[in-house]
Parts: structure tokens; sequence; C-alpha cells
């Protein structure tokens, strides 16, 4: 179950217990995007980022709301047999928007090059070289079957980084423990209009666009 905090913050995501939503729920609201829907060109079109966020996100935002005010109804009733029912609901459209939140702020028409100081020396670390880790990532992210995700996440116990794939709209945290840094989006949704089904081409151009400063961030914020 996902509820988010009250929070003068347009587009955070605080994940508290299912108890506190019966407390006070502030529904989900679709975050704004940091830049045009035309500046990522030409590696993602506008026609891609517009429908990708306007549509798909927001519809995550939705469905996961009422899931969650359906949840918070049958939690009130004592009603285990919905709650259990909800479940993959709240998973579904849960992680998409967890998902889509960290994604957008990973792009950036600024973006592509390699990271710097402590991540890049923490993927050298990890993977032996920045080439290296790019070659498994996107080799991980072209392999997901059907709909999915590719990851770099930050695996807090080892102090090491990790890449992972997740089926449909899993959230990396929530599913594996690793705390995300970087996604990869290789739903159909995120590339089909402009590379078709050639997700290897999306991948290469993803490169391009790719925030190092926002992942380095993340990294940061994470090894506190």
């Amino acid at each position: 179950m996902l509820c988010r905090f009250a929070s003068a913050g347009r587009s955070s995501v605080k994940l508290v217990a299912p108890l506190g939503c019966l407390v006070s729920r502030q529904k989900h609201t679709l975050p704004d995007l940091p830049y045009d829907y035309a500046a990522l060109e030409p590696h993602i079109n506008a026609e891609i980022m517009q429908l990708h966020h306007s549509k798909h996100h927001a519809a995550y935002v939705n469905n996961l709301n009422v899931a969650e005010e359906k949840y918070k109804e049958a939690l009130a009733k004592g009603d285990v047999t919905t709650q259990v029912s909800l479940q993959p609901a709240l998973k579904f459209n849960g992680g998409g928007h967890i998902n889509h939140t960290i994604f957008w702020t990973n792009l950036s028409p600024n973006g592509g090059g390699e990271p710097k100081g402590e991540l890049m020396e923490a993927i050298k670390r990890d993977f032996g070289s920045f080439a290296n880790f790019k070659e498994k990532l996107t080799a991980l992210s072209v392999g997901v079957q059907g709909s999915g995700w590719g990851w770099l996440g930050y695996n807090k116990e080892q102090g090491r980084l990790q890449i992972a794939a997740c089926a449909n709209q899993d959230p990396l945290q929530g599913t594996t423990g690793l705390i995300p840094l970087l996604g990869i989006d290789v739903w159909e949704h995120a590339y089909y209009l402009q590379y078709k089904n050639v997700r290897p081409d999306y991948l290469k151009a993803i490169w391009n666009v790719i925030n190092w400063e926002n992942v380095s961030s993340r990294y940061a914020t994470c090894k506190k």
C-alpha cells in the first residue's frame, strides 16, 4: 500500500505505511517535467514524451489514487479479502508512479557523456570501467522480455552498485531492496513511435540524454 505525506513540494513522493492513510491521505499528482516535451529531441521526440508523461504516467497516478481510496475503505471495514485483491493494482500503479517520477529526472537535454566524481569511481570499482557498465546495463535492458525496466541501483548493505531488471512496473527498491539511481524504461510506449520495434536503437540513443548530475546526487544521498 502506497500513501504520500502531505508536502509543500509539488512532486514529492514520500511513501508511508498503510495505516498512515487512515489519518490523512493527500492524493498523488502528476509531477511536472523539468523540461519541455521537445527538449530531448532528436533522441526522444516530443510526441513520445507528451504521450508518455501526460497519458501513461497520468494514468498510473489516477489509478493509484482510486486503488488507495478503495484500500482505505477496506482497511476501515476490516475487509482483508478486498485489501488482498487490491495489492496488484497498488503494486502496478504505485510502481508506475515511482518509476516514472525517477525516470523524468534521470533525463536532461544537457545530459549524456559520462558521470564524474564519486559515482564514476564507484562505477569503475564495481564494473571495471564506464564502458563496461554501459554495455552491461544496455544488454540487460535490451533483454527484458515484454515490458519492464533496466536499473542501476545501490546495494546499501554491501555498499556497492548493482544493475537489475524489473518486469512491468515493479519498483526497484520495493522488489529487490536496491535503491534506484538510474532507470531506463523499456516499455514500448517509451520508444515505439520513434524507434518502432528496434529497442537497441532507443537504448543507444537514450545515453545521450542521461542526467548524470541527477544520478550522482541520488548516489550521494543514498550513501549517507
